[in-house]
């Protein structure tokens, strides 16, 4: 079965809300990109407000020695800015109204799309299993306050299914149930934490605040990359999933500016926040469990609505990085319908949190691990797909379905090596620099530059990033590839040389 028979022909109605999106990866046609920008902030707002922000910012003041002006300059930049790069991506979606890792297959080609794509996968399980675990953590916590029903295996197994099943119903469902349950249900639980996080000031140590030094301008400069790794980067690979029903006339500084303040606003506000509680006290940053370390810190009375915000902003982010993930298994070659892949997703993710709450030690070692290693492959992929977009303004729909020989883009074997080398060569450089470990005696890998400026701030992501996409940018540096990636598609006639070869491999585009 090829992969345009796997993804279907989807129904226009079948993307509204309340009804199961049946469309696939396969690109949304002209006549269905309705959406607008507005969609896309209310998708990244509702993302971003759970608590993981506030021990971030903690790690930023306690940890880092920032003062808390340092920390709101570093939050402001790393989250914002990051997430400009998402917004960016998020173009390429409106442009070719497929899911990031898709598109992908033009940049890398089919085979050479199966790395950055194993990556992105893993990524979404890991943040998921992190939403997860914590969420259950908040309604057990829950429980115990209201009922007194202390945490056993058997309820912690039960929270961790109510949370992946509410989850199912959102992600399962698809796009257009997604986007509205995000804006609605974002009032809801922003407004918690609003009422959350105007009770915690209260408990802001201000003499320590406003009497904090400044840490030296090479850590706010590594803060920043440890501020960006932890949000957009993390997010990049998910871009254009929500992005392709965009309209394609909505201008691309709008898209890129949703995304941005969408996801900017909660994060700044969470990781200042973060901040000011660590003034003079490191416990939130050294927390093996977030949720607690903020009960802590409130009367039962206020810990009930700290505890809804905290699993419900945990729900919102949860339900796109599911919908995202489920998209990334099917571009891999999974042979499933999106909602099975979906369902498949959520199984992984419940494994995955059993063994976070059961059988592992810690669970803020491990997070701050996988968000360190799993950067570097990451960056690489974005470095080199921003890069093509420099000279890339349409997607041959046909070309992103067909993965085998003859296709599109197949380019030499299924791999496009113009892109696959500077990932690969990004990926290697990057993790020279990283140290991927949950203490000092428990180290996952060490590369020989870790004990660098670079490597000591956990910014071998950076260099992933230069180098490989400056590599792919020399490698566009010829006319005919460059002309290649610019070729235009027309959807109602094929021109006279398609299939012709040039540079590497490429081909003129054939049109659907």
């Amino acid at each position: 079965m090829s992969a345009t028979e796997l993804a279907g022909t989807a129904p226009a109605d079948t993307n509204r809300i309340g009804a199961i999106e049946t469309r696939g990866i396969e690109p949304v046609p002209p006549a269905e990109r309705t959406g607008g920008p507005g969609q896309l902030f209310w998708v990244w707002f509702a993302a971003n407000i759970s608590i993981l922000g506030l021990p971030l910012g903690a790690t930023l003041v306690a940890l880092r020695g920032m003062n808390i002006w340092q920390a709101l300059l570093v939050a402001a930049i790393g989250s914002f800015g990051s997430f400009a790069l998402v917004g960016l991506i998020s173009v390429a979606g409106k442009w070719g109204g497929a899911p990031s890792m898709t598109l992908s297959r033009a940049v890398f080609g089919p085979r050479g799309n199966h790395g950055p794509t194993v990556v992105s996968w893993l990524s979404r399980v890991g943040w998921e299993t992190v939403n997860t675990t914590t969420a259950a953590y908040a309604f057990l916590a829950l429980l115990n306050i209201i009922f007194g029903i202390r945490q056993n295996p058997v309820l912690t197994v039960i929270s961790l299914l109510i949370f992946v099943a509410l989850t199912l119903v959102v992600s399962g469902l698809g796009h257009a149930t997604l986007v509205w349950i995000q804006q609605w249900a974002t009032y809801v639980f922003g407004a918690l934490n609003v009422l959350v996080a105007a009770f915690l000031i209260a408990k802001v140590d201000w003499d320590a605040v406003l009497h904090a030094p400044a840490a030296p301008l090479s850590v706010v400069i590594a803060g920043i990359g440890v501020i960006a790794a932890g949000t957009g980067i993390g997010w990049a690979n998910a871009g254009a999933d929500m992005a392709r029903y965009q309209h394609r006339h909505v201008p691309g500084g709008r898209i890129v500016a949703a995304a941005s303040a969408g996801a900017g606003i909660p994060l700044f506000l969470l990781i200042g926040l973060g901040g000011l509680l660590s003034a003079g006290d490191d416990s939130l940053a050294s927390a093996s469990d977030p949720v607690s370390a903020i009960q802590v810190m409130l009367p039962s009375w206020m810990a009930v609505p700290y505890l809804l915000a905290a699993f419900g902003g945990l729900l919102l982010s949860n339900n796109l990085s599911v919908y995202s993930a489920g998209l990334t298994m099917i571009t891999l070659g999974v042979r499933a319908r999106r909602v099975v892949a979906v369902g498949l997703d959520i199984v992984l993710t419940l494994a995955g949190g059993i063994y976070f709450m059961l059988i592992a030690d810690d669970f803020y070692g491990p997070f701050i691990t996988f968000i360190s290693l799993l950067a570097v492959p990451i960056t690489a992929w974005v470095a080199v797909f921003l890069a093509d977009l420099l000279f890339r303004r349409e997607y041959d729909p046909r070309g992103l379905m067909e993965t085998g020989a003859g296709g599109r883009y197949w380019y030499r074997g299924g791999f496009r090596w113009s892109a696959v080398l500077p990932w690969l060569a990004g990926v290697v450089v990057g993790l020279l620099f990283t140290t991927a470990s949950t203490s000092a005696d428990d180290v996952w890998f060490k590369g020989p530059f870790a004990d660098s400026w670079l490597g000591v701030n956990g910014l071998g992501w950076i260099a992933a990033f230069v180098v490989a996409g400056g590599l792919y940018l020399l490698t566009l540096a010829a006319p005919a590839r460059r002309a290649a990636v610019r070729q235009p598609v027309d959807a109602d006639r094929e021109p006279r040389d398609a299939g012709r070869p040039v540079a590497d491999g490429q081909t003129v585009p054939v049109r659907p």
